[in-house]
């Protein structure tokens, strides 16, 4: 079974996808950890060095590696992984398992301020101007996010919960 979890930066994939992995008894795979380790190096380091296109081509070399290689696992995505290249295509092609982890613009903006140095797409943004600036990107990466399979609302549940009514969907 390949469960691939999407949605924006911070909202929980990760540490859902550790929790769902060892309840379901699969390997946890974080894409972005995937991708550092392929190219021995940090992801802002790439984006820095390298840009973002060169980081995006790689982004899908890797998931696709990933998605064909592996048969049981749970994969976070990164934030933004869905919306490039045929990235969503590929994730439906290879398990009807795709959950969007959705939390509100101010939810989002509250998790992302903690770590927000450890960003680069929201590095160097204002915090005052964090959440209008998550509302203009959530409304161009909803048409991707919505091709999951499943949505599941993330606000007020713990990772438990989450991991719970994603395994009772699958």
């Amino acid at each position: 079974m390949k469960i691939v979890l999407l949605g924006y930066m911070c909202s929980g994939k990760t540490a859902v996808g550790k929790v769902l992995a060892k309840a379901l008894d699969l390997e946890f795979i974080d894409l972005d950890h995937a991708i550092e380790k392929a190219m021995e190096s940090t992801i802002p380091a790439i984006f820095e060095k390298k840009g973002e296109l060169f980081f995006r081509k790689k982004e899908m070399e890797v998931l696709q590696n990933i998605l064909d290689k592996n048969t049981g696992m749970v994969l976070s995505l990164g934030g933004g992984t869905p919306c490039y290249g045929n990235n969503m295509q590929l994730i439906k092609e290879r398990t009807p398992y795709s959950f969007y982890l959705k939390w509100s613009i101010g939810s989002l903006a509250e998790r992302i301020l903690s770590g927000k140095t450890r960003r680069p797409l929201v590095a160097n943004i204002p915090d005052e101007q964090l959440p209008e600036f998550i509302g203009k990107h959530l409304f161009e990466r909803a048409p991707f996010y919505a091709m999951a399979g499943f949505t599941i609302e993330g606000n007020y549940k713990s990772l438990e919960q989450v991991s719970e009514e994603i395994q009772s969907l699958l």
